[in-house]
């Protein structure tokens, strides 16, 4: 089987990054599954069935990250953008159709605390 195994981004802030990305990705059922810190420096793993597939880590910063997640309905993009605000993003496109891409195309963008462009998408008819 071939594909994308796990992505890690870089944060400034681990604590605060985390808190977000807990509130923002439990709509979409995605968790911190690991959190460790390894020669000073502190990771945490975010996915499902104790598969962490999204990793955070602290010292550092690269911007311009683009990172999707799946959502299973587009009420599950709706709560993922929500969740996302409450926990302090700014928008980089409420919940909607993108036809450009295709027709069925429903996807929510948000800039997460190090201004990561971060979206959750559901590719399914209404």
């Amino acid at each position: 089987m071939s594909g994308i195994d796990h992505i890690g981004i870089l944060v400034e802030d681990i604590d605060k990054s985390v808190d977000f990305y807990k509130v923002a990705l439990a709509p979409l059922g995605i968790e911190c599954v690991m959190d460790f810190s390894h020669e000073g420096q502190r990771h945490a793993g975010f996915g499902d069935n104790d598969n962490p597939y999204f990793w955070l880590s602290g010292g550092g910063r690269v911007p311009g990250n683009h990172v999707c997640f799946s959502a299973g309905s587009r009420a599950e993009v709706d709560a993922f953008y929500a969740a996302a605000m409450q926990a302090g993003a700014k928008d980089n496109g409420a919940p909607g159709l993108r036809p450009h891409y295709h027709a069925n195309y429903y996807g929510a963008f948000v800039f997460d605390p190090d201004g990561q462009n971060i979206e959750a998408v559901y590719h399914g008819p209404d």
